[in-house]
């Protein structure tokens, strides 16, 4: 009797707040290829999950961790899938990669556990290709049970367990669809960075005021503009390499002016940092 080939299952993991603006979308692209779709929402106080709801996925309600990799593991823990594709609702899945997974997880057997997917970073509006933006690799497929996100820090990489292997086509990545979103998300990213400095209090003496403030933004535009040709990327290229260079100086200044740092309230700034910063992803 000949024997029947096991169906190969892949469940879309997401972990989701106030993602009203991209969910659909997001599931849209999912569907092409995901048997499953399950979010965990960190009460979305938006339409996020309303709109998922409608759409026929399975979504979990449960708090929004200041680590969000907590309710991603969440959201790979209730999979039923052999494979788990982890996304972000910022992100989407286009048709090439979408075949390209389907025959990766057909390959029966396989030693590989998970894949690297590179992802294009969209900008001012268009991909950026250089300034160290792309490849922006991720592991983001991999087999059920044997991947899962440290909680840590919410842009470690899926920890795999064996051999990972590399997918050819991208990932799109729309976190900032405008100008206005992409400023707000480097503030808050200045909040992690400066409550990182509050903890490490690197000093406010003169060598590390001239560190923070001018050697450091110089070296980081200098190395993302040069170094890693981001000119190429034309002025969208020379606005990311700038404001990345002035994300080390607003950070220290932060630090530097906080009087939390002295040890006055740090307790309460630190949880409204959390809060603020648990608001936005990517």
């Amino acid at each position: 009797m000949k024997k029947t080939k096991k169906k190969t299952i892949i469940s879309a993991a997401l972990a989701t707040y106030n993602e009203e603006n991209n969910i659909v979308d997001c599931i849209d692209s999912l569907k092409k290829i995901a048997d499953e779709i399950v979010i965990v929402d960190g009460s979305s106080t938006d339409r996020t999950f309303q709109l998922a709801k409608k759409m026929g996925v399975k979504i979990l309600t449960t708090s929004n961790k200041p680590m969000f990799n907590i309710n991603k593991n969440l959201a790979i823990e209730n999979c039923n899938g052999n494979w788990i594709l982890l996304m972000d609702a910022d992100e989407r899945i286009g048709d090439e990669l979408a075949e390209e997974i389907l025959s990766a997880v057909s390959r029966q057997p396989s030693t590989v556990n998970g894949f690297w997917i590179n992802r294009k970073n969209w900008f001012l509006g268009e991909y950026l290709k250089k300034g160290g933006t792309y490849p922006d690799s991720v592991i983001r497929l991999f087999k059920k049970g044997k991947g899962r996100l440290p909680e840590k820090d919410v842009h470690e990489q899926v920890q795999v367990e064996g051999e990972v292997g590399r997918l050819e086509n991208d990932i799109l990545h729309l976190s900032d669809p405008d100008f206005e979103r992409y400023l707000k998300r480097a503030i808050r990213y200045t909040d992690r960075t400066a409550q990182n400095l509050r903890e490490i209090d690197p000093g406010k003496g003169v060598v590390q005021i001239v560190n923070y403030i001018v050697v450091k933004p110089i070296v980081t535009f200098l190395n993302i503009y040069f170094r890693h040709k981001g000119y190429q990327d034309g002025f969208r290229g020379f606005v990311w390499a700038l404001f990345s260079g002035a994300h080390h100086f607003y950070s220290y200044v932060k630090y530097w002016s906080d009087e939390s740092n002295s040890g006055s309230g740090i307790g309460d700034r630190s949880k409204t940092l959390k809060k603020e910063i648990s608001e936005e992803r990517h």
